[in-house]
């Protein structure tokens, strides 16, 4: 939805948390950072529903291909609309980057694009300030940093997709570490997550800047709500057939689940295939 710009202060110390080193070698490299913009629509627009969402896609396309997709500095973008989330208000525009450097030049990029694409300074003007008619002021921004252990995306998909997001705490024992808590991870992640072909992705992200530096945020995308329980049913199939023995199982999950304070909380979103870079 709304693109606001971010006006994050340059001198901040991101907590790096348990992430492991990026390579970025290429366009399809894992991301250093992700930012998350909290959206939410405005009330006081006067036509139908149907009808304002389909000028907002339209708007939003227009933008899209002009302006985001132009834009070298901005690895991805997209569009997360409230599923079954605590306000039907709410919608999410997540952007990568590979580098800090970029999220300071991709905003500056943003405004040399707008002027190239609606050169008359009325129209442009018009233009953003109808685009931003259908968001309310109110917004929030968070940073995330990526973590190693990604289920990408195989192909890009013009169907639109469910992503779950699960967003549990963290916890920081005194016996434990950054080696134990990936090595952990990556076990439980070839287990499950790699195997389950009802995960069609996996993006795990760690805190980097915002309100709650314990957060630990996975998004799992699904072809249909259908898909949800299977996963997890497959999941817990996946968990049994690793561990067979109870033991064991009980052993791997005390030393794994040290690392989270047993609270996390659920939401449902859908991924926009048209509004996707």
């Amino acid at each position: 939805m709304k693109t606001k710009n971010l006006t994050i202060p340059i001198a901040i110390i991101l907590l790096m948390l348990i992430c492991s080193p990026l390579a970025a070698q290429d366009e399809n490299a894992m991301p250093a950072y992700i930012s998350v913009t909290t959206l939410y629509w405005s009330m006081d627009r006067e036509a139908s529903e149907n009808e304002d969402e389909n000028k907002w896609l339209e708007i939003e396309k227009e933008y899209l291909e002009k302006v985001t997709k132009k834009n070298e500095y901005v690895q991805t973008a997209g569009f997360f609309m409230h599923l079954y989330t605590a306000t039907s208000l709410e919608s999410k525009y997540v952007q990568s980057y590979a580098s800090w450097a970029d999220i300071e030049k991709a905003q500056g990029r943003n405004v040399e694009l707008e002027k190239l694409a609606w050169p008359d300074e009325a129209t442009r003007k018009a233009f953003l300030q109808n685009r931003q008619s259908f968001y309310q002021d109110l917004h929030s921004d968070e940073l995330y940093v990526p973590l190693a252990g990604a289920k990408p995306l195989t192909q890009a998909t013009d169907k639109d997709l469910v992503a779950y997001i699960r967003v549990s705490k963290m916890a920081y024992p005194d016996d434990g570490s950054n080696e134990e808590f990936m090595k952990l991870h990556k076990q439980f992640l070839e287990a499950t997550v790699y195997n389950n072909d009802k995960i069609k992705a996996y993006y795990p992200n760690v805190h980097g800047w915002g309100a709650d530096r314990t957060e630990f945020v996975e998004a799992f995308y699904l072809e249909s709500l259908d898909d949800l329980n299977d996963m997890t049913a497959g999941n817990g199939d996946a968990i049994k057939a690793k561990w067979v023995d109870e033991a064991a199982r009980t052993e791997f999950f005390k030393a794994y689940n040290k690392y989270f304070t047993g609270d996390h909380g659920d939401y449902l979103y859908t991924r926009i295939a048209e509004l996707s870079k």
